[in-house]
């Protein structure tokens, strides 16, 4: 981690061309940003792709660095920031399991519906799950008894993230009013 003053000094150096202080300050800064584009993008490779394109983008917008708007530090976290939404937000990377993978995952929307007809119908869990309508009752055992997240319910299901999100999170609730 570099030094605020030091960073500034680097980012200076950098807009008169000088390729070792872009290398002192990739050594000072990338662990903290690798670090904050994978709380993001929840992927060490992609993370560090991003840190990698975020300083190719210092590299040639070092001279637009203005201290007197904020740290330097905090302008090339708002350039990591940025790059790995936009990554997110573009969805230009899709992860394709191979069919090992996919076999070993078996029927998950199978094996929700197993779970919810294996409840006992005198169970009030069962009850309340059978006053969902399907859609979402499907979205909360996809997530609560296959152990899916919201995006591979998502992909399971065939619809939209946000509406996987917004039937698990209206199911929930009202099963939680249903079985209180």
């Amino acid at each position: 981690m570099t030094d605020p003053k030091t960073a500034e000094q680097l980012i200076a150096q950098i807009a008169t061309g000088n390729r070792s202080a872009l290398a002192a300050l990739f050594e000072g800064e990338s662990g903290r940003l690798v670090a904050i584009a994978q709380r993001l993008l929840r992927r060490r490779d992609l993370a560090e792709e991003v840190v990698q394109e975020a300083f190719i983008t210092v590299w040639r917008q070092a001279a637009s660095f203005d201290g007197s708007k904020g740290s330097a530090r905090g302008w090339l976290t708002v350039i990591v920031r940025n790059r790995a939404l936009n990554l997110l937000r573009d969805s230009a990377r899709m992860d394709f399991e191979d069919s090992e993978k996919l076999v070993e995952l078996g029927d998950r929307q199978a094996d929700a519906r197993a779970a919810y007809e294996a409840l006992s119908i005198k169970d009030a869990l069962r009850h309340c799950l059978g006053m969902l309508d399907a859609s979402k009752r499907e979205a909360v055992l996809l997530c609560y008894v296959t152990g899916l997240n919201h995006g591979e319910a998502a992909a399971t299901m065939n619809v939209p993230l946000g509406t996987v999100k917004s039937w698990v999170r209206r199911g929930t609730v009202a099963l939680q009013e249903c079985l209180s």
